[in-house]
């Protein structure tokens, strides 16, 4: 598997330009990928610096024909011109998507700050090791105590999914709604967490659980130990963000992480202002 997470800011490059092709042509120059987990995605929303209201879930699923698109709309707002404006979270696969979970996150009230609705996408994936858990989802920026409930109610999730990898089947129920379909605590979280490696809220994500629940581990601390993340936002847009940091993480539990063959992080573009973060897993 080869997975790709990126913030693409709305398909706006540093040169302020909005291009969905240029997303997709720079995540497939660096890998023959599967799975693609995108945040801040746009419909309909013109006002947007560079965009001019395209439809950009359509049109980067589009640029990939023969993958399943699955949408996480986190704000759902009605446009000035009647139509609806909706930004969120986007995961693009080859492999069959078995079933689908979109998780508004918590959004107590912050006045002092702007905010916004936040979602958690999960997409359970028939991978070639085995059925997958992919989560991916974007943090609030600018309120921590947000942050810190989002962080809380995704490992909440995480366990509650994990607890339904034992669910029986119903012969009352099969073909229907009830019917029950593989939900596995082998699970990837993906996403612009807005919090760096040194934050007490990324040890809260991967902190134990005391019901043995599986946790989840740093890809990049899996491969490359103490070495300091490679920088993910901040690399080339220095008017938005005048220190390089990292904020851009993918989790997995263990059993998935001891599949990790490499993790990447392609500094070389600017098509957004966050950089692209691969992970490439063997299927052994």
């Amino acid at each position: 598997m080869n997975l790709i997470t990126w913030n693409i800011q709305s398909c706006r490059g540093c040169d302020g330009r909005v291009d969905p092709k240029r997303i997709v042509d720079t995540c497939r120059a660096m890998a023959d990928v599967d799975v693609l987990c995108l945040q801040e995605v746009a419909r309909n929303y013109p006002d947007m610096p560079g965009s001019s209201g395209e439809d950009q879930f359509a049109l980067l699923g589009g640029l990939l024909p023969g993958y399943a698109a699955v949408e996480g709309i986190a704000v759902d707002v009605l446009g000035t011109d009647g139509r609806r404006r909706q930004f969120g979270n986007l995961i693009l696969t080859r492999y069959p998507v078995i079933q689908v979970f979109a998780h508004l996150l918590p959004w107590p009230a912050d006045p002092a700050v702007p905010s916004m609705q936040r979602i958690a996408l999960e997409a359970v994936l028939a991978a070639p090791f085995g059925p997958v858990r992919v989560t991916t989802t974007h943090l609030e920026y600018y309120s921590e105590v947000q942050r810190r409930q989002q962080v809380n109610r995704l490992r909440e999730l995480h366990a509650e999914a994990a607890a339904h990898r034992g669910d029986s089947r119903h012969v009352k129920k099969e073909g229907g709604p009830f019917e029950a379909k593989p939900r596995p605590a082998s699970a990837i979280l993906t996403a612009d967490f807005n919090f760096r490696a040194d934050d007490p809220l990324h040890a809260r994500i991967v902190a134990p659980y005391a019901d043995g629940t599986p946790a989840y581990r740093d890809a990049w601390q899996v491969r490359y130990g103490e070495r300091p993340h490679a920088y993910t936002l901040g690399v080339h847009d220095h008017e938005q963000w005048p220190e390089a940091y990292s904020c851009d993480f993918i989790f997995m539990t263990e059993d998935i992480a001891g599949r990790i063959e490499d993790v990447a992080v392609n500094l070389e573009t600017d098509a957004s202002d966050h950089q692209p973060v691969l992970v490439r897993l063997n299927d052994q």
